[in-house]
C-alpha cells in the first residue's frame, strides 16, 4: 500500500511517515537556534548510536535520559512528519537528527551559529544494513536480491539519494567551525578518544568519569539491549523484526561476508568516480 516512494526535489521518500508538506517546512521554515545540535547522517551509518553517545554527553555522563527517553523523542528526525513536530517543542538545547542531503536541510541553519556532527561509514558496509534494513522496514520496498539492490543504491534510487551525493553535499562544510565530521570506524576504532573530540567541539568539559560513563553506557551492547534505544517498541506495521533485527551486528567490513568478489570490484569502480575530487581521505581507502 505504502511501497512506492515520492519525489521531492529529485530524492525518494517512502510515503506514511514523510510528507511533501513536512520536507518543505523543514527547508523553508523550520527556525534554527543557534545552540541546536544536528546529529546528521546518511541512512545506516551510525545515526542512533551518535544519538545515543551525544545523549549521553548533553547529560554528563547521566544515562538515565538515555534509559528512559525514545531516542526519537531525545532527538527526533526533523524531516519525518512525527519528528518534525517533535523537533519545535524539545527541551533547549535541542538535539535533532535527520538524514537529508545537504540541498534540502533547514536554510536557516546555514545563517546560524547551530553546530552538526556527520557521521560518515564505509558505503559498502551501508549497502549490506541498509539492505537488510529494507527488508524489514514496511514502508521501504522490497529489496529483492542484493545484486539488484546494489545497482539501485550506486545509482542513488534509494531513500535520501545517492550516498556519494550525500557525502560529497554535506562534507563542503568540512572547513567550518560548526561542522564535525567523524566516522563509525573511528568510533568503533577509539570510542573514548571519539567522545572527547566530540565533548570538545560541542564546549562540554567532562571530566574522566562522566566521560568513561559515555563509554559505557553508548557501547553497542549497551544500545542494543536498551529498549529507549533499539527500535523494539516501534509498532509491527513500521518494523519486522523476525526479518532482521533494527541493531544486528554493529561492527565494520560485514560486506565482505555478503559481497562477491565482482561486485566488490564494480562498487570500488563506481567509488573512485565519484569520490575523486573530494579532498579527504577515510579510513577504507586504498592506500
Amino acid at each position: 500500500m505504502f511501497k512506492e516512494y515520492f519525489q521531492y526535489k529529485g530524492i525518494c521518500f517512502p510515503h506514511m511517515i514523510y510528507s511533501e508538506q513536512v520536507l518543505q517546512l523543514v527547508e523553508n521554515s523550520f527556525q534554527v537556534r543557534d545552540d541546536d545540535i544536528f546529529n546528521v547522517t546518511y541512512q545506516k551509518s551510525g545515526t542512533v548510536w551518535m544519538l545515543d553517545i551525544l545523549s549521553l554527553i548533553l547529560s554528563n555522563g547521566d544515562p538515565t535520559w538515555c534509559r528512559t527517553v525514545f531516542n526519537w523523542d531525545r532527538a527526533p528526525w526533523y524531516e519525518t512528519v512525527m519528528g518534525y513536530r517533535a523537533a519545535l517543542t524539545n527541551k533547549l538545547p535541542r538535539l535533532i537528527s535527520s538524514h537529508l542531503p545537504v540541498q534540502l536541510f533547514a536554510k536557516d541553519f546555514f545563517k546560524s551559529k547551530a553546530k552538526v556532527i556527520y557521521t560518515v561509514r564505509n558505503p559498502k558496509d551501508v549497502l549490506v544494513s541498509l539492505y537488510h534494513f529494507a527488508s524489514m522496514f514496511r514502508p521501504y520496498k522490497d529489496p529483492g536480491t542484493l545484486d539488484q539492490f546494489l545497482e539501485e543504491f550506486l545509482k542513488g534510487d534509494v531513500p535520501f539519494g545517492s550516498w556519494f551525493d550525500h557525502v560529497k553535499g554535506w562534507m563542503n562544510l568540512k572547513d567550518e567551525d560548526n561542522f564535525f565530521f567523524i566516522t563509525y570506524e573511528e568510533l568503533q576504532e577509539d570510542l573514548r578518544g571519539s567522545v572527547v573530540r566530540i565533548s570538545r567541539f560541542l564546549g562540554k568539559d567532562l571530566d574522566d568519569a562522566a566521560i568513561d560513563s559515555v563509554v559505557a553506557n553508548a557501547s553497542f551492547e549497551a544500545m542494543k539491549s536498551n529498549k529507549m534505544s533499539n527500535f523494539s517498541r516501534v509498532p509491527r506495521f513500521l518494523m519486522d523484526h523476525k526479518k532482521s533485527a533494527f541493531l544486528r551486528k554493529g561492527i565494520s567490513g560485514d560486506w565482505k561476508n555478503h559481497l562477491t568478489a565482482e561486485q566488490s570490484e564494480r562498487f570500488e569502480q563506481i567509488y573512485q568516480e565519484r569520490m575523486r575530487d573530494l579532498d579527504v581521505t577515510f579510513p577504507w581507502d586504498k592506500k
